[in-house]
């Protein structure tokens, strides 16, 4: 039996760990970043009781301190299995470890305050891992849209063709579904806060009964809670826990960048097809166990795969939060344990997939050009008929004898197998008061692609040039992938 990266080969383990995800964002839902985001909290809520007049000494805060670190998880996993309970087990460990501080650990609190407290925090954290891959996306994206803003290509609606456009205008659709996905992300990130202190029921009762009755205190240890863990406020109501909409609004986030990986993997799978663009494939990969001649869009397929699952898993949260009943009840806590950070590690996976294929893509023009060519004697025609008219010709006759000719040329390549010969059939025909070489000059691509380069240009100018300007602290990441 092979043994996985984890040493692992008796029980199951999640491949958004062993395949996909980053080992950054796996840090972020690690047990360490979890656990010792609630010693912070423990800090915090401690500085802020003594802070606020409560009996508690500089030498129990430094012992807290002194140990945020360095977790004893043989003794909270020791303690776990006869409690039952993960929060008090750590609160219990913590102790052990702080002997003259143990009195006042989670001094007020409910299990939410921690669980739910860095539950946001490693949100904000992991929208920040998203937020700087997606910026890169996007400018790998623009780089490839400037470089083939004025390349001609066929266009498609129902996937049938249709008016040409450029290839960096179509690059153009995908960089804008995913500047709006920054604009939702940083909209949501920039809305998410603290649930504080809030006790059992939201109602702070024990932090009254801990002030004496002081309202404002209570109201105090909310916000010096907040800005002492980096957030601006806390939220203003709640039940024991954070509206569970959170959850749902930030999963959101995920879901629409895997809807808008899904539109970029699906077309460049498609373009690969037609072989006009081609995503990377290294000299040693295999494309079939069976055909060893095929290069599948892997990459892209991946995108795809896990785009489907982000979108899937956003129903949870959803869910969730529809069911919630009164101040609280338990049956969001398993699935938050699956759907939030798996969500989060599917989507780091999928950037990364998206940023290395953007940085490889391979386009092949004469290809492209071949497509162009077998279809754009059709898209010319109006063009070709307006030429005839102004050189002499009826506009009623000769768009009928472009009709028949049209009908001729179709029956050729459809039935025949042939390539398409209309410019030929309208050469020929002395209906058009036209030189070969006026005819040949209506059949420049780039005649009929309209403002595609120039709305490239501007887009990229107006709008995405100055966001990235913005963010060039987070410019420069490459993206590793696994398999």
């Amino acid at each position: 039996m092979v043994e996985n990266s984890n040493g692992i080969t008796d029980r199951y383990v999640s491949p958004l760990s062993e395949r996909y995800a980053s080992r950054e964002m796996q840090e972020v839902f690690s047990p360490d970043r979890k656990f010792r985001t609630w010693r912070k909290l423990w800090i915090a809520l401690a500085e802020t009781e003594k802070e606020l007049g409560l009996d508690i000494t500089d030498e129990q805060i430094e012992e807290l301190k002194a140990h945020a670190d360095d977790i004893n998880y043989e003794d909270a996993k020791a303690r776990e299995k006869q409690v039952r309970h993960d929060v008090m087990s750590h609160v219990y460990a913590y102790g052990l470890q702080c002997p003259k501080a143990k009195g006042i650990i989670h001094l007020g609190a409910t299990s939410c305050y921690v669980g739910d407290n860095t539950d946001i925090i490693l949100m904000r954290e992991a929208l920040g891992i998203v937020r700087r891959k997606l910026i890169n996306a996007i400018a790998e994206l623009a780089k490839f849209a400037d470089e083939y803003k004025d390349l001609p290509t066929l266009a498609f609606t129902h996937f049938q063709p249709a008016q040409p456009t450029t290839v960096g205008k179509r690059a153009a659709l995908w960089i804008n579904e995913f500047m709006m996905d920054l604009e939702d992300l940083d909209y949501v990130a920039g809305s998410l806060k603290l649930l504080g202190s809030k006790g059992t029921t939201g109602s702070q009762a024990s932090f009254l009964e801990l002030f004496n009755g002081d309202h404002e205190k209570c109201v105090k240890a909310d916000a010096m809670i907040a800005e002492k863990m980096g957030f601006e406020s806390c939220y203003p109501v709640s039940g024991q826990t954070y509206s569970r909409k959170v959850d749902t609004r930030v999963l959101n986030v995920l879901a629409g960048i895997a809807a808008s990986a899904t539109k970029f993997s699906n077309d460049i799978r498609l373009l690969q097809h037609l072989k006009e663009v081609e995503e990377p494939f290294e000299k040693s990969q295999i494309g079939s166990s069976a055909m060893a001649y095929k290069r599948n869009p892997m990459r892209s397929e991946r995108i795809a795969s896990l785009s489907r699952y982000v979108i899937a898993d956003a129903l949870n949260p959803a869910i969730t939060s529809s069911v919630q009943w009164f101040e609280r009840t338990l049956d969001d806590s398993a699935n938050k344990r699956l759907s939030v950070p798996e969500g989060f590690l599917a989507t780091d996976g999928i950037l990364d997939l998206v940023v290395n294929v953007v940085d490889g893509l391979v386009v092949y023009p004469k290809v492209i050009r071949k497509h162009m060519m077998a279809e754009l004697p059709f898209m010319a025609t109006e063009n070709i008929m307006m030429d005839a008219v102004k050189a002499g010709g009826d506009r009623q006759e000769l768009h009928e004898r472009i009709r028949q000719l049209s009908m001729e040329a179709g029956r050729n390549v459809k039935v025949e197998g042939k390539d398409n010969n209309l410019f030929d059939l309208i050469a020929e025909d002395p209906a058009f008061p036209l030189g070969r070489e006026e005819l040949e000059a209506s059949l420049d691509p780039s005649k009929y692609v309209g403002r595609a380069p120039q709305q490239v240009t501007a887009y990229l100018n107006d709008f995405v040039n100055p966001m990235l300007r913005e963010n060039e602290d987070v410019l420069g990441w490459k993206s590793e992938i696994n398999v």
